[in-house]
């Protein structure tokens, strides 16, 4: 039985989850790169490298994962375990600097992110009804972006009046704050059935669809291509500029890289919000359209100049296109798999191609840098980006009023219209 909650107190409680986690995630990513190009004088192969492999051990069980948080009743449990999980990566990080303890660092950040991610949207369904679901996302995202800042904020300061490693050292910190805020959710109030996007409304004994229902919903399959290519485009980008901007100014390196991540973070909050207030009234594929436009547009802009205050404003861009896919996405999986109990496997599917979009970016741009030169490489992934467009804009349909037909035993005969159908 599901306890009642009052809605402002799941509101107060998501929040916090999500603005204290965004302190634990992003606390990685570009400043490890960062770490390990200026501090500690690795080539941009082996930064590729290093990432690649980690990123393909997270690939490998993305979509298990997924299936796995769609039937456990434990999802608090999986975000507090994923916070324990990064807290001692990041400590590794801090402490070691040889490859193979970094590799075995990366593989489990890769682990406990694919977790993550899914388990939030998970909880969040579970807590969330239908109608209130666009604008409790773009919420969620909000509140992430706004724990971006803040640990932006904080790294600049700690990277600049100690080491870039020490950044790595408010993980932990974090990390407890975060479980504390999951725990904070009664177990009870978790509607699981809702969580995993099982049946509809009023429904007696829904059943879950098979995992065939995956490649039975073409707009799920574009979707999922779409945002391999976007992810392949984007993840390289703000490492590349943080690169630029350490090597011209190694003592404000990391102050640099938290102005980057503010600046973008700065428009992605607004943005987040817009996009979940919007998507019901507007549909979703016109603003998904606009964060495919914004992305090559953003990288070859990069190219027009080196100087540190053009490259941060060119940032800015990353703001829109990142804060309309990170609000947005878990709504289109939603509406895709609407009723199948498969939501959370799809997101792991989506994720899983985000990931190896992802992974072999970094192995591929650290190539092109090291034997071209960054100005190359900002092209070629300003091309990749262009390729995302024109595969979302001709194969994605509008989802906003996608429902599926269900067939007599309960499984989803259909939950989406053929690739390309007419927008609403």
């Amino acid at each position: 039985m599901v306890e009642p909650l009052p809605t402002s107190r799941i509101a107060l409680k998501l929040d916090a989850l999500n603005f204290l986690s965004a302190d634990v995630r992003n606390a990685f990513g570009p400043y490890i790169n960062l770490l390990l190009v200026t501090e500690r004088q690795w080539t941009q192969s082996q930064v590729g490298f290093l990432t690649t492999a980690g990123g393909l051990v997270g690939i490998a069980l993305q979509t298990p994962i997924g299936g796995f948080i769609d039937v456990t009743p434990a999802k608090r449990g999986v975000i507090v375990l994923t916070m324990a999980v990064m807290a001692v990566c990041a400590l590794m990080i801090y402490g070691l600097s040889t490859f193979w303890p970094l590799a075995l660092a990366m593989s489990l950040l890769a682990l406990a992110g694919d977790a993550f991610a899914p388990a939030v949207a998970a909880l969040t369904l579970g807590l969330t009804t239908r109608e209130k679901l666009a604008r409790r996302l773009g919420r969620n995202s909000a509140f992430d972006h706004g724990g971006n800042i803040a640990i932006a904020l904080l790294a600049g300061v700690v990277g600049y009046l100690f080491t870039q490693s020490a950044v790595f050292l408010l993980v932990p910190v974090f990390a407890a704050f975060t479980a504390v805020a999951t725990l904070s959710i009664p177990a009870g109030a978790i509607d699981h059935d809702r969580a995993r996007d099982l049946g509809r409304e009023g429904e007696a004994n829904p059943m879950a669809e098979g995992f065939g229902v995956l490649f039975r919903t073409p707009a799920l399959i574009v979707f999922a291509i779409s945002a391999a290519m976007f992810q392949f485009a984007n993840a390289p980008l703000m490492p590349l500029v943080a690169q630029k901007l350490a090597f011209a100014h190694p003592k404000e390196a990391t102050a640099m890289m938290s102005f980057c991540i503010i600046a973008a973070q700065g428009v992605m909050l607004p943005i987040a919000l817009l996009a979940g207030y919007t998507a019901d009234r507007w549909g979703r594929k016109p603003l998904f359209l606009v964060a495919f436009l914004v992305l090559p547009i953003r990288a070859w802009l990069y190219n027009v100049s080196d100087g540190a205050f053009w490259l941060i404003g060119v940032q800015l861009l990353d703001g829109v296109g990142a804060g309309i896919f990170q609000a947005l996405s878990p709504l289109v999986i939603a509406d895709v798999m609407r009723g199948t109990g498969r939501f959370n496997l799809a997101q792991g599917v989506v994720a899983t191609c985000q990931g190896v979009g992802a992974a072999f970016s970094g192995l591929v741009t650290g190539e092109v840098v090291d034997h071209f030169g960054y100005s190359i490489a900002f092209v070629c992934l300003g091309v990749a980006a262009a390729g995302a467009l024109a595969v979302f804009a001709i194969g994605m349909p509008e989802t906003r009023d996608l429902v599926p037909e269900r067939s007599p035993n309960g499984s989803a005969a259909s939950t989406s219209p053929p690739i390309g159908g007419a927008d609403n």
